[in-house]
């Protein structure tokens, strides 16, 4: 193929990308140039690894996942389906990072316990973002472009900022929701209602 990738029934796997023979690549995904997807990574079918992304060891995605270029997903992050990764995102594994042990010698992986991402049901994470573990990404939430996220972050949140801090609510198209009043909500793309309680939000019911 003139783009330098081969392909299958299964998944797109470009050349210059360095896949693990024990990762589980689902059907229609693609894996793209000078990726790295490390030992036991699960990722389900139809997603999608730009160029120069790092999938770290055993890090699970669900079904229909974006990870744009030069993300770094570190191990032992979950991404649930639809999620979305953007450019040079970084998801930590490392609470208290040190090179060296406090004698000196140089940490081993028995030295420290990865911590990981946890991100939920078509959230958004934007380019440059930072997730700092351990923390949890509520269902359709949007992470803004160059946030540092310190602290968990409710479903349909959008947050922003360093620290990142919520600033209004978004639904599953990610459009911010339009303020109703009496904690009410709507989204002005999909006409969708949702309903503020106790600082989170919940679908109103049909």
């Amino acid at each position: 193929m003139s783009n330098g990738a081969t392909s299958s029934n299964r998944a797109l796997l470009a050349k210059t990308a360095d896949v693990s023979p024990s990762a589980q690549i689902g059907d229609g995904s693609s894996i793209w140039h000078l990726a790295q997807v490390r030992e036991h990574a699960v990722l389900g079918p139809n997603c999608v690894v730009g160029r120069g992304a790092y999938i770290g060891t055993g890090v699970v995605m669900g079904q229909n996942c974006k990870v744009q270029n030069y993300a770094l997903v570190y191990e032992p992050a979950r991404l649930a389906d639809g999620v979305f990764i953007g450019p040079a995102v970084v998801l930590t594994n490392d609470t208290y990072p040190r090179a060296i042990t406090p004698e000196g010698e140089i940490k081993g992986t028995a030295d420290w316990v990865p911590v990981g991402v946890t991100i939920a049901e078509g959230a958004s994470i934007g380019a440059r973002a930072v997730c700092v573990a351990p923390v949890a990404i509520g269902a359709w939430a949007t992470v803004a472009a160059g946030a540092v996220v310190v602290a968990d972050v409710p479903a349909h949140a959008l947050v922003v900022g360093v620290p990142a801090r919520r600033v209004g609510w978004v639904g599953k198209a990610g459009v911010p929701l339009t303020d109703s009043g009496e904690g009410s909500w709507v989204c002005p793309q999909t006409g969708e209602e949702y309903r503020e309680q106790d600082g989170l939000l919940q679908k109103d019911r049909e």
